[in-house]
């Protein structure tokens, strides 16, 4: 069969198999909202991509959920959750600003037993790494997990991280922890954020300039610029 795939066709191929699991609305917000009837080309071009064979899917959820044509993935399996819920942190991201250098489940180290980030970004000019808990855990079992981005920060090896800029000396990514509970973790070497959303982060980490603006007036708040410190 001959046929011609449009950028777009390419670039929503490229995400899912980046994200592993899209939902059909996910992918109208990103990809087809600036068109006169977004729902109908949206389903028009998922069927047509389906149907040449360069995509999966599953209708065990509702709206329908978009696979790999590789992925691993059983079509009724609790894993498309997990990443639903990567999917949906990039996109509370992208109201504020395009992530870049985005890796799903990072691995950092390489090998088994490391670090294992739910999603790695720069975000806003900041590298992160991004811990998405939908379940409650002890605290123990968190602290654990925050130990082991210890061991990696104290072996150097995040210094030579791909996406390290070159004009500078190399940071090790802040740790965000997305969660609706507040875990006692802590560390004197890392920085970690617990926070429900990104919407909360950035609220949380809002300039104070604005802050006072907004003090001030709610009339007009579009030129304010958010910025998360590091330091």
């Amino acid at each position: 069969m001959s046929f011609r795939l449009s950028q777009r066709d390419k670039d929503i191929i490229g995400f899912i198999n980046q994200f592993r699991a899209v939902d059909r609305d996910s992918l109208i917000e990103l990809f087809f909202k600036q068109l006169k009837s977004p729902v109908n080309a949206c389903n028009s071009v998922m069927v047509r991509l389906y149907r040449l064979g360069l995509i999966e899917r599953t209708q065990q959820y509702s709206p329908t959920v978009y696979l790999p044509v590789a992925a691993k993935i059983k079509k009724n399996s609790q894993k498309i959750l997990h990443f639903l819920s990567i999917l949906d942190i990039y996109k509370q991201m992208c109201t504020y600003s395009a992530p870049k250098q985005v890796i799903v489940e990072d691995k950092p180290t390489g090998r088994k037993g490391g670090i294992e980030p739910d999603l790695f970004c720069i975000f806003k000019g900041s590298p992160f790494w991004v811990e998405i808990q939908r379940n409650q855990y002890s605290e123990q079992k968190m602290q654990a997990k925050i130990n082991l981005y210890e061991e990696f920060f104290f072996s150097d090896e995040w210094k030579t991280l791909h996406w390290q800029p070159e004009e500078r000396a190399p940071i090790f990514p802040s740790v965000i922890l997305i969660t609706p509970v507040r875990y006692a973790v802590n560390s004197d070497h890392i920085k970690i954020i617990q926070v429900a959303s990104i919407y909360e982060l950035m609220e949380k980490y809002k300039s104070p300039n604005k802050q006072q603006r907004e003090t001030k007036t709610k009339a007009n708040n579009s030129s304010s610029v958010i910025r998360i410190n590091l330091t």
